[in-house]
């Protein structure tokens, strides 16, 4: 079954590959079919096997030959791994659809925060009632309100922080982690949010002292908070009995 799961994601990180892509550029994501984004020529069966057809390519396009972002590969592979981790980790209970629906967010956002520095309303707003359905009536918190709560929560202190830092945190951060708070609950998001800020701060700081970014410059925070959401969903619980104990 882990390796169902691990299928599932390759395709599925190939289609969020596509979404994260195209939602932003306002394009359909179902026409036009895939195609090589150079040359525009439309890619066979073939070409479509998640990360095979990268290795099988050698990384680049068979009919223009050029060079095939190294994106793609990695979010489906990384998509494949996080399904299977979610079975693993949770084993066949309904809070298997709670991280089946939040690995798919966030994939889709890696992506688009990656490629245009976005996190496209219209995907928070596609997830945000799923998240609702799932934490009311298939996987429900100990009581209703929490997902409320955590909505709430999510939205408050990140905007708190936008407030006093005057912008330094986007709209589509605090929207995001709103969002978050839907299926995290209030706990998990503010140790999400911790988390988030908590790599940003070391990954960033680090890359802008080998010279990765530059002084000043802004950097997508969507990656990070993927980081912290996973790191919080998955080891919330011990870190925060860590925390508490420490």
């Amino acid at each position: 079954m882990g390796s169902l799961f691990f299928i599932a994601g390759l395709i599925l990180g190939s289609f969020y590959n596509v979404v994260g892509l195209r939602v932003p550029e306002h394009q359909s994501i179902i026409h036009p079919p895939s195609h090589c984004m150079s040359c525009g020529h439309r890619l066979s069966a073939i070409d479509l096997i998640p990360v095979f057809s990268y290795l099988l390519s050698k990384g680049r396009c068979q009919y223009c030959h050029s060079k095939v972002p190294r994106l793609y590969p990695i979010v489906e592979a990384a998509t494949a791994g996080l399904f299977a981790t979610s079975f693993y980790a949770i084993g066949w209970s309904s809070e298997l659809f709670a991280a089946g629906a939040l690995v798919s967010l966030l994939v889709i956002i890696f992506v688009s925060d990656i490629h245009y520095m976005l996190i496209p309303d219209k995907v928070l707003m596609v997830f945000a009632p799923l998240f609702l359905f799932l934490r009311l009536w298939v996987a429900p918190f100990d009581s209703w309100w929490q997902p409320f709560i955590g909505g709430a929560v999510g939205f408050i202190i990140p905007f708190a922080v936008a407030v006093v830092s005057r912008g330094n945190m986007g709209g589509g951060d605090i929207k995001l982690f709103l969002v978050l708070g839907l299926i995290l609950g209030w706990k998990g998001v503010l140790a999400a949010f911790f988390l988030s800020t908590a790599y940003g701060g070391l990954i960033g700081g680090a890359a802008l002292l080998v010279g990765k970014i530059e002084r000043g410059k802004p950097i997508p925070f969507g990656p990070f908070i993927v980081l912290g959401t996973l790191t919080a969903y998955f080891f919330g619980d011990a870190l925060l009995r860590w925390y508490f104990h420490f």
